[in-house]
Parts: C-alpha cells; sequence; structure tokens
C-alpha cells in the first residue's frame, strides 16, 4: 500500500495547485488552533492514554517476586514445573485511523458550523496530537460508499492533508454505510490500530444492525472510539409553525407543525431514544463514546475523553 491519497470510486486526485486560496487559508486557521491546543492541553493527555495500547509480545521468562502474577504463562509453568511469565513490550508506534462520514448531513448545521467542518478541527487535533507521538495517521472517507483513503503516515505536512481531504469533499446523497467503513478500515489495518469513528450515527434500523454486527468485530481487533456528532435541532424542534423537513441523505420529506407541543414531544422522545439506544450498544461492546455538539465547545469532550481513558490507565496500571 502506498503513502499517497487513494481515491475510491471515480474520486479524482488533489494537488495543492487545484485548492482554492479561502480553503488553503482555513486549512491553516484549523491547523493553527489546532496546534495549540495539542500543545497546551492534548499532548500530555494523548501520550498517557494511548502509551502501552499497542504491545507486542517480547519473551517467556521465569516468575520473580514482584511479577504481576496476571501475566504468568501458564502452559510454559506447567511444562516445566517452574512458574513462567509472558513479558511484552510497548510498540514504538501506533496507528490511529480517522473514518469519517462524509455524507449529505455533514454539510447540515443549524447555527455557525457544519459538521462536516467540525470533524475537520477533530480530525486536525486528533492527528497533530498523534503525530507529536511519533505515531502514524491515516484517514477513510465514508458515506453512501467508502469514497477516499490516505493511508497511514507520519508528519505535519501529512496532517494538513488530511484536514484538507476532509474540508474539501463534496457531500453526495446516499444513505450512510458506517459498517463497510468499519470492514474496509478492519481490512486495510490488520495489525492493532485505534479507530476514531467520525458520525451523527442517523441510520436506518437495517443498517444499525449492520453496525453492531461490525462494531463488535471491529472492536475485536483495533481500539474503537465512537465520536458523535450532534446538532441541538436534531435533539429538539424549537416552535417555528409548520416546518418542512428533508432528509439530507434521501430526499425524504415531511411536513410537522412544531407548534404543537405534542410534536415537539415525541420528536424529543424519538431522539433520547436513539441516543440511548447507541450510548448502550458502545457501553456493551466496550467501544468509548465522545459527544460533541457541533454547535459548542468542540475541545472540552475530547479533553474529558483523555483525562477519562488516562485515570483508566492509571487503574489497570495499579497507579
Amino acid at each position: 500500500m502506498t503513502d499517497t491519497a487513494e481515491p475510491l470510486h471515480g474520486s479524482p486526485s488533489r494537488d495543492r495547485s487545484s485548492v482554492p486560496d479561502d480553503v488553503l487559508a482555513a486549512v491553516r486557521r484549523i491547523q493553527l488552533r489546532a496546534s495549540r491546543v495539542v500543545n497546551d492541553v492534548l499532548a500530555g493527555h494523548y501520550h498517557s492514554t494511548f502509551r502501552g495500547a499497542g504491545m507486542e509480545f517480547d519473551e517467556v521468562r521465569v516468575y520473580t517476586p514482584g511479577d504481576d502474577v496476571r501475566t504468568i504463562d501458564w502452559n510454559v509453568t506447567a511444562r516445566t514445573g517452574v512458574p513462567h511469565i509472558k513479558r511484552f513490550v510497548e510498540e514504538r508506534e501506533l496507528t490511529v485511523q480517522l473514518l469519517v462520514d462524509v455524507s449529505a448531513s455533514a454539510g447540515f448545521g443549524s447555527v455557525q458550523r457544519t459538521r462536516g467542518e467540525v470533524a475537520a478541527e477533530l480530525c486536525a487535533l486528533l492527528a497533530l496530537a498523534a503525530i507529536s507521538n511519533q505515531d502514524k495517521v491515516g484517514l477513510v472517507m465514508f458515506g453512501a460508499e467508502i469514497e477516499r483513503h490516505v493511508p497511514p503516515k507520519k508528519g505535519k505536512r501529512h496532517v494538513l492533508r488530511v484536514i484538507r481531504e476532509v474540508l474539501l469533499h463534496e457531500s453526495r446523497r446516499g444513505a450512510t454505510q458506517i459498517a463497510a467503513a468499519l470492514a474496509y478500515a478492519s481490512r486495510a489495518q490488520r495489525r492493532h490500530s485505534t479507530l476514531f469513528l467520525v458520525s451523527d450515527f442517523l441510520v436506518g434500523d437495517a443498517e444499525w444492525k449492520a453496525v453492531k454486527t461490525a462494531l463488535r468485530v471491529a472492536s475485536q481487533r483495533h481500539d474503537v472510539i465512537a465520536v458523535t456528532l450532534e446538532d441541538p435541532r436534531e435533539l429538539e424542534l424549537p416552535v417555528a409553525g409548520l416546518v418542512d423537513l428533508r432528509d439530507l441523505e434521501t430526499g425524504e420529506r415531511r411536513l410537522i407543525d412544531s407548534s404543537s407541543r405534542r410534536v415537539r414531544a415525541v420528536y424529543a422522545e424519538q431522539a433520547q431514544q436513539r441516543r440511548d439506544a447507541r450510548t448502550e450498544l458502545f457501553r456493551r461492546l466496550g467501544v468509548d463514546e465522545v459527544v460533541v455538539d457541533i454547535s459548542g465547545d468542540w475541545v472540552e469532550p475530547l479533553v474529558r475523553f483523555f483525562q477519562r481513558r488516562e485515570r483508566r490507565a492509571r487503574r489497570r496500571g495499579g497507579g
């Protein structure tokens, strides 16, 4: 696999000369802001959180007092009659894969920014945190199909390319295929890696069923982290009289009366049911979730996530 972006399904390859000046300026602004956040806040948290997440077998040696009994190799111990332990060493580097939902709903935003713009900023922050730790970063963009794959690589120039790819992408109509994206990422990266799955997770029942299976399979090999991008208008309707709602991915339209208290209550209840089902699935599969309100601050949820993971790592290590 090469280290250049791989356009899929006829997507044209892009070079710097084809990128509009305003997009380049936006990429630079995002990169500068994300760099400040990483340097001031996240660099230490990232290292502490993912240090030792990728471990590889080194050797079997005789047990000595003070060794962790959980590392005892019972097969060798039974064969030799002498307690032995398995010794693991931390991999020199991790691979971080950013799986970004770029379906038509990525163009939605009811306040200041669209979901796609927030996704680009999040990817910048995560990518910069990873390369500051000498890790590789890859990108898979998906919607109704896998639309672009940038293989894992190091370096700030590579991070700029990742940001540019997400910002420049033109959303397409079609139902989001999260399960297919997870399967593709697992095939592309067979060794253990960290997968940040960035999506709104607003899919139909059939796809949600497929997502459950795909998450279960992917989380057995990889460290999967779900980043859910929510817009307040998808959780609660404002009082605005008759509202013509259109599904950005299917084109389906529905006229509702938002002045009706009952209509607003049903809308909010259904939204909460979707959130509860999503949270329960992630909890059951051991998948961490970061919920980001795209109308607000997206940095704080990530900081809290890293702090939670850091505390958990310390507890596992007995520190």
